[in-house]
């Protein structure tokens, strides 16, 4: 088996993976609406977006910063992390000052968008891969938090009340992104083409997309409980904590 087929194997692993995970949810709506197992399903996907934060995309921009600017002292990563939570509590601020737009039509859209093109530069990764083993290790890492993102994905669409055949339609393409990408970073590999540029821009994506996912799984998760009026509980916050658990066990496979 040569490697492009690996590859072509792979992303299809990965594409079937992110639409059963993410379709789980969408199947238990009718049980999960309005219920406290919906609550604890947010809670858990909360938990999970805080994970991949804190034990992947931060860690990851950290390192590959590194590996462009070895000799550079100033956390630019956390600064651009800081700046990705601001920017998310802004827009939010920004949208109550408006009676027709409201701060849960725009974060589910912004989420997307984040984890699309999260899924496109993990997925040039694997497709940027010139060795078996390597390509392995790349596809293992993926994997390991694909089913975890697409399950939160999907929770937080149903959280903010999207048509079921709009969250379908954008899970379906999230679920595309890595295997797309997977073809463009062979084609790239093939080319012979990357280098620094394009680690810096990994990383600074990276570092945007922690900063993003923290807010998502902090401030707005309490002010959307508070504006929906829920009663909190204990097993919420156990919920929340166990999708970080998760995160941070998968962390020690990628």
């Amino acid at each position: 088996m040569t490697l492009i087929i690996y590859k072509a194997i792979a992303a299809g692993f990965i594409f079937c993976i992110s639409l059963l995970t993410a379709s789980y949810p969408l199947k238990k709506k009718p049980l999960l609406s309005h219920t406290g197992s919906f609550v604890l399903g947010e809670a858990l996907a909360s938990g999970i977006f805080l994970g991949a934060a804190f034990f992947h995309m931060l860690p990851d921009a950290i390192r590959m910063m590194g590996e462009v600017y070895p000799t550079a002292t100033y956390p630019l990563p956390e600064a651009v992390c800081a700046g990705a939570f601001l920017f998310m509590l802004g827009l939010e601020q920004l949208s109550t000052l408006y009676t027709h737009v409201r701060p849960r039509h725009s974060i589910p859209y912004i989420v997307t968008l984040i984890l699309v093109i999260h899924a496109l530069i993990e997925g040039t990764a694997l497709g940027m891969g010139e060795t078996f083993s390597e390509a392995m290790m790349i596809f293992i890492a993926i994997i390991a938090h694909k089913g975890s993102e697409s399950f939160a994905l999907s929770v937080l669409l149903l959280r903010h009340q999207l048509a079921v055949r709009r969250i379908m339609r954008m899970v379906i393409f999230f679920a595309l992104m890595t295997p797309l990408g997977i073809s463009l970073g062979t084609v790239v590999n093939l080319l012979a083409l990357g280098g620094n540029n394009g680690k810096l821009a990994a990383a600074g994506f990276d570092a945007f997309a922690a900063g993003t996912f923290l807010y998502i799984s902090t401030l707005h998760h309490i002010r959307f409980h508070h504006h929906a009026e829920e009663k909190r509980t204990g097993g919420e916050f156990g919920w929340l904590v166990l999708g970080l658990v998760m995160m941070g066990v998968i962390a020690v496979w990628s």
